[in-house]
């Protein structure tokens, strides 16, 4: 009985590091059940960073590949807060889309989801349509913490929409390589429900993106008004937020 609880309690573990890893964070896939995602890279990518990269595709213990219906936002809002993912996350709580906290700390940006998930991600590549990262962290509990490796490629296309709008449609594919035994004790009894749990933590945070996105169209200054609630928010980054929104 008491073995049988432990192994609920580190499959539970296992399940939740493998689904929030990656700033909202993403797994899929198992390569037991599915062929990977394909994860084109960019000819201008520096090989220090191209060969990192393919060391985690090729090990990845998963990988995802998820995509939303396009909705409504501005190509300058969209990305500046991709561009200022610490800025970003005041403004998803401040609407209370989201949990998760990144901060700044001796040049690196950090992630906390909340539930136990930590680490520091670096964006590698950045170019009009395309956001590639790369995050190492770990799922810390009482347990010997889970630790891993990601790299996450976020992909948008801007088309016009309806009124003169502009919308955007976004995909995520990313890889994840963890390093520890707990891959070992629960080996294929975890990866259907990891599938499941990933695509579905994947979905949501692009949900995430539109939900931002949607009320920042709808209601500008609502959203200003909130995000300068917030103690802690960045001042520069709060005034050029605003004049990207056009609040007066």
């Amino acid at each position: 009985m008491v073995a049988g609880a432990t192994s609920r309690l580190v499959r539970r573990r296992f399940i939740a590091f493998a689904a929030l890893l990656t700033l909202a964070l993403l797994l899929g896939r198992t390569r037991a059940l599915a062929a990977q995602p394909a994860l084109p890279l960019p000819p201008q990518l520096p090989q220090k960073d191209r060969e990192r990269i393919e060391r985690i595709v090729k090990h990845a213990f998963a990988s995802t590949q998820q995509a939303v219906d396009p909705y409504p936002i501005r190509r300058e809002i969209f990305e500046y807060l991709l561009d200022h993912p610490e800025f970003a996350s005041h403004v998803a709580r401040a609407l209370k889309a989201a949990r998760f906290k990144i901060w700044r700390d001796q040049g690196s940006l950090w992630l906390d989801d909340g539930w136990g998930v930590r680490g520091v991600f670096t964006a590698v590549y950045t170019e009009p349509g395309l956001r590639l990262m790369h995050a190492q962290g770990a799922y810390q509990s009482a347990l010997p913490d889970v630790r891993g490796r990601a790299v996450v490629a976020l992909a948008y296309k801007f088309e016009p929409a309806p009124q003169g709008r502009q919308q955007v449609a976004t995909a995520v594919t990313s890889f994840v390589q963890l390093d520890s035994a707990v891959i070992r004790v629960i080996g294929k009894l975890g990866g259907p429900l990891v599938q499941r749990k990933a695509d579905r933590e994947a979905r949501q945070l692009l949900r995430v993106f539109a939900k931002v996105s949607r009320a920042i169209e709808d209601n500008p200054a609502d959203v200003y008004a909130r995000v300068r609630e917030r103690a802690d928010v960045p001042k520069q980054e709060l005034e050029e937020f605003r004049k990207l929104l056009r609040v007066s």
